[in-house]
């Protein structure tokens, strides 16, 4: 009776996108259009047009040849969800004692559909800080958050998500360095650089990692020197501060961490 009453309501083309969808979660190097037919057994015919409208939606790629893998379209949609406002939420009174105890103001960025964007920002306890409004989007290739989000994912990670900004926006030549950079970064634990958008600013970013050890957020302090309070951490002092906070938001999140002390 169950089936009867469920088959009454089937959706032939949706129950063809989503079991396409599920395939590709599975595999990693992307599957030929003939392979995705074998393996769900139907006729290859039956998949082009659905494949031609993943790809065009964004969320399916065309790799070399005629193989196709999921992009993190998918995953940039989940981390609007329910999860990420949890962790926005769980975020917020660390991230405001965090400012306190560095007298600088901190926000906190995940990855969606090619740029990183801020979920959660804490101003500075005093006059002077640089802060940045929740829902901006700024970039993975030259931002402290950036860097981090793409250096705490593995390689076959990193390059979706550097193909998802590619697709959305303008070509960019990396080169080497670039990605031994991120290499160096998931090394040490943190990034640490000038910032490229506003002169004076450092952009101290620690990765929150997930259960996998994942990175799924980065928490940034645009550090400036505050000539006018001495007693101020200073920017080795702060860049320490901002990877305990990091680290306590990530055991929240579920990862098996160290939190320093």
């Amino acid at each position: 009776m169950e089936t009867e009453e469920s088959d009454r309501y089937r959706a032939p083309a949706l129950d063809k996108g989503l079991d396409i969808l599920e395939l590709l979660a599975g595999v990693d190097s992307g599957l030929t259009q003939a392979e995705i037919a074998k393996r769900l057994e139907r006729s290859p015919n039956e998949f082009y047009r659905m494949l031609d409208r993943l790809v065009k939606r964004g969320y399916v790629t065309r790799l070399d040849g005629d193989r196709y893998s999921l992009t993190l379209k998918l995953f940039g949609l989940a981390q609007l969800h329910a999860p990420v406002r949890r962790l926005a939420s769980y975020a917020t009174p660390l991230m405001r004692d965090l400012a306190q105890r560095s007298r600088q103001a901190n926000h906190l960025a995940v990855f969606d559909r090619g740029v990183a964007v801020v979920i959660a920002q804490q101003e500075a306890p005093d006059y002077w800080g640089l802060s940045i409004r929740i829902g901006s989007h700024i970039s993975l290739f030259d931002t402290g958050s950036g860097h981090v989000l793409l250096a705490f994912r593995s390689d076959e990670e990193r390059e979706m998500m550097i193909s998802e900004h590619v697709r959305s926006r303008e070509e960019i030549d990396l080169g080497q360095d670039f990605y031994e950079r991120l290499n160096q970064i998931r090394e040490r634990g943190y990034e640490m650089m000038a910032s490229v958008q506003t002169a004076g600013v450092y952009n101290l970013s620690a990765p929150v990692l997930g259960p996998d050890g994942r990175g799924i957020a980065a928490l940034t302090c645009p550090y400036i020197a505050l000539v006018n309070a001495p007693a101020a951490p200073d920017i080795t002092q702060a860049i320490g501060m901002v990877q305990k906070t990091a680290a306590e938001l990530s055991a929240l999140a579920g990862a098996t961490i160290a939190v320093p002390g």
